[in-house]
């Protein structure tokens, strides 16, 4: 839903919007339970069932021909031993084409498992994405965006690594135990058993030490996120950061938020690791038993050399898949650890998208009936706000940072519901109207500069690709985005790096614009628009405003007052309510809050 709120655990952790915890220290996230997750995974699986039986069968082949081969060569070494020579050579072809087709059926199955991964983990990603795009503006401002990107990259990888290495493996070595332990049976009932005695040692000591695992494993996951969210933050802002000297302080937390997850992985991996070295010496004691008891039942003649020699064979062929199993837990655990972080945002509920998407903002007519509203229950940042705008009419909004200004934006735009009251469009609640609808109808320029990598195109075009090119043109000489143009290599048809950074900041905000221009809204939105570039390019907008703004509902939010001097009315706010409002000459005359404010920017005068 649009309108849920931080959870609980967020507020005690002192969430704000922009405040995103990075907590190294924070307990690790309850797993989900694990058939319940595999049996989500399951799912992702049914559209690739061709895949899954031929991988099967291949599987089934590879193992019914590394179980036969041991059974031939005890047979050749028994003719050996008895001086039967006739049928040796016969065997020996056999015994070559059966490790042919074993080794043909494993190439064929590692090439089947890495598609069948690919296809899977694709289908995973893209549900994954497309519900990101379509969560809630409040699950994106109170989760950190690095752990957001972690589950899209390292855990979807993880999953990956497993179903392309381990999924194969793991059929595989359940058939190979199954089918060794009946041929065996057939050699040796005693033999075996003694085996198997293995096995309980064996399924113990996995129990005790996945148990630690899993638990370490799932922590290692959410540092990892929670440390790329570090990484995006200080990236994003190095500005900041080189601009304050705290380059050191910054590596300095790093360093520490590194060395948490580093302590947690360095454990899972040595418990990890430990895994083999634990089997590989239970193996080989299950070698030296058999061994030992072989020898004793040979001599008293129960058995033949030939089926020793079979025997040791297939006590490793028994025991290596055990290991392999063993070794594959750790890798595992930890896409079974990823998974569950995947499905705890696949759960998430998307946006409300409910509403009347047929009706039509004709007028663009506002009102904020007696609106409260808090990120934080109990902390009101909205507190009884009443407004009316007037089809056409031009307001601004001020006050001081804090004040309250943005949130109204923020809430006319339905990212976030409000708590109580009532916000209108043309006499209609905007909860009856659905998010799309009321966003196709708002043009809208953030304080933020917000461009795509792509071509300056494409950018200007973002809202309606469709768009005509003399249209976007027209909208970039309003813009003066074409002033722009004309300095790029390649005109509109150049690409601009991330976040557009190889264009000025007065440039990209003046790319912003024109891609609202191009949306043709009933209703216009400026949130300090003009706030980050330098007074001629500000004077340059200003005037593409006033030809932009003509006939269409517009609400400006700008520190720099000589925006608004032009505004039907000024609206002061403080506290999250209105304080003062009237037109610029109205409020001067007044001499209260708005002129204090005017005063100070522009007279020097300290009130």
């Amino acid at each position: 839903m649009s309108g849920q709120k931080p959870t609980s655990s967020l507020i005690e952790r002192g969430f704000r919007p922009g405040n995103r915890p990075m907590n190294m220290g924070a307990p690790v996230e309850k797993a989900a339970d694990r058939g319940k997750t595999l049996r989500r995974l399951i799912r992702f699986f049914k559209p690739e069932i061709a895949s899954v039986i031929i991988l099967a069968i291949v599987v089934i082949i590879t193992v019914v021909a590394s179980v036969l081969a041991p059974g031939f060569q005890s047979k050749a070494i028994d003719d050996l031993v008895d001086r039967k020579f006739g049928r040796i050579p016969q065997l020996l072809v056999i015994i070559l084409v059966t490790y042919i087709i074993h080794g043909i059926a494993t190439l064929i199955q590692g090439f089947i498992s890495a598609k069948l991964s690919a296809r899977i983990i694709d289908r995973l990603r893209n549900e994954l994405f497309d519900k990101i795009v379509n969560l809630p503006i409040t699950y994106i401002d109170t989760h950190s965006h690095g752990d957001i990107m972690s589950r899209m990259t390292n855990d979807a990888e993880n999953v990956s690594n497993v179903i392309s290495q381990s999924l194969s493996s793991l059929f595989s070595g359940i058939l190979t135990l199954a089918g060794t332990l009946i041929v065996m049976m057939t050699f040796s009932i005693p033999l075996t058993l003694l085996t198997c005695t293995t096995v309980i040692l064996t399924v113990i000591t996995t129990k005790v030490m996945s148990h630690f695992m899993r638990k370490l494993y799932l922590k290692r996951q959410v540092l990892l996120g929670e440390l790329n969210g570090i990484v995006e933050e200080k990236v994003t802002d190095i500005k900041t950061v080189t601009a304050y000297n705290l380059q050191e302080e910054t590596i300095e937390n790093f360093e520490k938020a590194s060395d948490v997850m580093t302590k947690t992985g360095i454990i899972a991996d040595i418990i990890g690791n430990a895994m083999g070295p634990v089997m590989n010496t239970i193996s080989n004691i299950s070698f030296v038993i058999v061994a030992a008891f072989g020898a004793w039942f040979a001599v008293r003649g129960d058995i033949s050399i030939g089926v020793i020699s079979a025997f040791i064979i297939y006590s490793k062929q028994f025991s290596r898949p055990i290991n392999e199993l063993a070794q594959l837990y750790g890798q595992i655990e930890t896409a079974i650890a990823g998974a569950e972080r995947i499905f705890t945002i696949l759960d998430e509920n998307d946006e409300d998208k409910s509403g009347d998407k047929d009706f039509e903002i004709s007028e663009g007519v506002i009102e904020f009936k007696n609106v409260d509203f808090s990120y934080v229950p109990g902390q009101k940042v909205i507190n009884n706000f009443s407004l009316k705008i007037e089809a056409g009419k031009k307001i601004a909004l001020v006050g001081s940072t804090g004040s309250g200004k943005t949130t109204i934006v923020n809430l006319l735009m339905r990212f976030y519901d409000i708590d109580s009251g009532e916000i209108t469009v043309d006499g209609r609640n905007i909860k009856d109207i659905s998010a799309e609808t009321l966003r196709d109808s708002v043009g809208i320029v953030l304080q933020d500069s917000v461009l795509f990598s792509d071509t300056l195109r494409n950018n200007m075009k973002y809202a309606d690709e469709e768009i005509s090119d003399e249209k976007m043109v027209e909208a970039a000489k309003l813009s003066h985005v074409y002033k722009v143009a004309e300095r790029l290599p390649e005109g509109y048809d150049t690409y601009l790096a991330s976040a557009g950074a190889n264009l000025s900041q007065g440039q990209r905000q003046m790319v912003t614009i024109g891609r609202a221009f191009l949306s043709y809204p009933k209703i216009l939105i400026l949130d300090e628009a003009t706030s980050s570039v330098d007074t001629r390019t500000e004077k340059h907008i200003q005037n593409a405003m006033v030809r932009l703004m003509k006939n269409r509902t517009s609400l400006i939010i700008a520190h720099r007052l000589s925006t608004i001097r032009d505004a039907d009315m000024i609206v002061v706010m403080d506290k999250g309510h209105i304080i003062e409002s009237g037109s610029h000459d109205e409020l001067i005359e007044k001499k209260g809050n708005y002129y204090n404010l005017y005063m100070t920017q522009f007279a020097g005068i300290e009130t």
